[in-house]
């Protein structure tokens, strides 16, 4: 009798962002997403590194429960603006006083990754830095720009991936997919390492 190759654990991003999904997309089609249910409270004092791993762990570790045959994604990403956090704007107007304080300004983001495999509780993590330098933008530009794209629910109040980019000065960072929210070069480290065949 032929002994047959184990089935691979399937994949879960603890996730309902689209643009975490649309990147993982560009790695694997089959996968299954869905809502942690993560309080992200902020702890008092906490750094935003630290906040950031703090969140994906458990972003990772809600989502796995009951899944006990799975790889699961969990990340998250904190802006910082001279050590303050930066959270999701939510509004036009919080939207508007981040970019007008961002203007000719350095903010660091801090994305982070916990890979969780459930089949023997093994945890991965890791963190990845990037400096935006914004140029000097006017009420104006602003104004415009929070119109055309409505980036309420990023951090930072900008898409990179979109207009967001016009924004800028210089991004320096070593993965461009990590400004959008998941390190696609760090995540495909993780899963070779969790066993996963990549490309």
């Amino acid at each position: 009798m032929i002994p047959t190759a184990p089935m691979a654990p399937r994949l879960v991003l603890g996730s309902t962002s689209r643009y975490r999904a649309e990147l993982l997309r560009r790695l694997v089609v089959d996968f299954e997403q869905c809502a942690p249910g993560t309080d992200e409270t902020a702890l008092a004092g906490e750094a935003a590194v630290a906040r950031a791993l703090r969140l994906a762990i458990a972003k990772a570790e809600a989502a796995a429960s009951e899944r006990h045959d799975a790889l699961v994604i969990g990340s998250d990403q904190v802006a910082e603006l001279d050590g303050r956090i930066l959270d999701k704007p939510g509004t036009a107007e919080h939207a508007h006083a981040q970019l007008t304080a961002s203007s000719g300004r350095e903010v660091h983001f801090h994305t982070a990754l916990c890979l969780l495999d459930t089949r023997h509780g093994r945890r991965y993590t890791h963190v990845d830095h990037t400096r935006v330098r914004f140029r000097e933008l006017n009420a104006a530009e602003i104004m415009r720009y929070i119109e055309h794209e409505q980036p309420l629910d990023c951090a930072g109040s900008f898409k990179c991936e979109g207009l967001g980019i016009s924004l800028f000065e210089s991004i320096d960072n070593h993965d461009p997919t990590a400004l959008i929210g998941l390190p696609l070069i760090a995540l495909v480290r993780l899963l070779r390492e969790a066993g996963m065949e990549l490309p």
